[in-house]
């Protein structure tokens, strides 16, 4: 029976490739010279990944934030993989740090939207949620290609991707 995994998952080599490349920009700013901004990537688990955004002012974080975008939307990662709404926190001095989180796994709330617009759409599908992933599961590849596209639109705040399509 073909089914196909809907998740939640950055490509991790992109995001550090961009991180990298952000990082060399603000080396090579004029505006960034003698100051300790800086981008760092951290991975506590497969599923809490965060970025720090460190600078020497309000203004400068702004700077660095506007850079890591652009080096993210030109290695094509969906700026939506990240939680953009925490506050800059004060460190020692002038130092500031911006802790901004990674997204990666559907959470329940998400999972039952999901759910809720596959049984709304009246294709003959079922979805189950299988940890952070939703499985779709249905009679015909095409009814399977519709729910792509039906969840591409419905759900417009998460990046989704699908993994596993089976035959």
């Amino acid at each position: 029976m073909p089914s196909f995994d809907t998740v939640l998952e950055p490509n991790l080599v992109e995001l550090r490739n961009a991180l990298d490349q952000a990082n060399k920009e603000i080396g090579n700013r004029f505006d960034f010279k003698g100051s300790s901004a800086k981008v760092e990537f951290s991975e506590k688990s497969a599923k809490e990944r965060e970025l720090t955004l460190y600078a020497d002012s309000d203004f400068q974080i702004d700077q660095v934030r506007d850079v890591l975008l652009a080096r993210l939307a030109k290695r094509d990662v969906d700026v939506r993989f990240l939680d953009l709404s925490a506050k800059p926190q004060k460190l020692g001095g002038d130092k500031l740090k911006l802790v901004v989180k990674v997204k990666a796994g559907i959470d329940a709330e998400h999972a039952k939207k999901i759910q809720q617009a596959i049984k709304s759409s009246k294709l003959k599908l079922q979805a189950s949620i299988q940890g952070d992933a939703v499985r779709v599961t249905g009679g015909k590849k095409d009814d399977l290609q519709q729910a792509m596209a039906l969840l591409r639109k419905e759900i417009a705040d998460l990046p989704l991707t699908f993994d596993n399509f089976r035959e």
